[in-house]
């Protein structure tokens, strides 16, 4: 019974072993590839992208008549990320500042 449950537990951790380093091993002749690194510039940005742009849209719809705050606050997060040295989180804890402090006060 034993070697049953030890035989188990070393062929589940050669699967799971091989399952994590499948994905690198097939990784190594891509990094290479022209389109494989311009993929790895631009994605994230582009994901990035995408889930503000759903975001927004989602904000808008669900609060259709107060559609301002959101655009507000959109605009600045834009500002302070542009005119205070492009900081990511001094840009969102402010526009985030902004539309609660919109969404409460007005």
């Amino acid at each position: 019974m034993t070697w049953y449950l030890i035989a188990a537990i070393a062929i589940g951790g050669v699967i799971t072993f091989g399952l994590r380093a499948l994905p690198f091993a097939m990784l190594k002749p891509l990094r290479k590839s022209k389109f494989v690194r311009s993929l790895g510039e631009w994605m994230p940005a582009g994901i990035l992208l995408i889930l503000a742009v759903v975001v927004l849209r989602d904000e808008i719809v669900a609060r259709a008549d107060q559609w301002w705050m959101v655009l507000t606050a959109t605009a600045v997060t834009i500002a302070v990320h542009l005119f205070c040295g492009r900081r990511v989180l001094l840009s969102i804890a402010a526009g985030t500042a902004t539309y609660i402090a919109l969404v409460n006060l007005l």
